[in-house]
């Protein structure tokens, strides 16, 4: 691509929200993890634009539907549109393995080539936040450097070299 538009593609679930270690199947069990507003504000301001990666699996084991997932992601983008923070896109994928194959789900890199070429986004030029091996090799298929976390780690001082 001949783009210089850089973005940070981001898990959800450990990386902006808290990873409860089972599905989170409920609005009111969705927590912002205290760092994420400082950390996006860090990377929007070094011109970064921010897309959402995130497996929800639960939707086709039927463990929440896709109109609760909507109310997580709206609360999501209302909280941090309170510090200046706004996603151009949040993609999901609602399948799981144990209920056939799909194309989208991480490791798989459909839904980040999705958003490089709906926002003309340089690859090259990106980074992906994760807090699973799948995500960084989600990315890394389609040349967007992968940045490893544990859940719920403050990611702040691992992308500082990026801004």
């Amino acid at each position: 691509m001949n783009t210089e538009k850089k973005a940070v593609f981001l898990d959800r679930d450990g990386v902006i929200n808290v990873e409860r270690g089972d599905y989170i199947s409920r609005l009111e069990d969705f927590e912002i993890l205290p760092h994420v507003a400082a950390g996006l504000q860090l990377l929007r301001d070094a011109g970064f634009i921010f897309i959402v990666i995130t497996n929800q699996g639960g939707i086709a084991k039927g463990l929440y539907d896709e109109a609760e997932l909507t109310k997580m992601h709206n609360f999501m983008q209302f909280e941090l549109q309170k510090h200046g923070i706004q996603f151009h896109d949040v993609y999901y994928c609602p399948h799981h393995p144990e209920f056939g194959h799909c194309l989208c789900r991480k490791p798989a890199s459909l839904l980040v080539e999705k958003a490089l070429s709906k926002h003309g986004i340089s690859p090259e030029n990106s980074i992906f936040i994760g807090d699973k091996p799948r995500d960084i090799a989600c990315g890394e298929a389609v040349g967007v450097k992968g940045i490893l976390i544990e859940p719920n780690e403050n990611w702040i001082p691992k992308v500082q070299a990026y801004v």
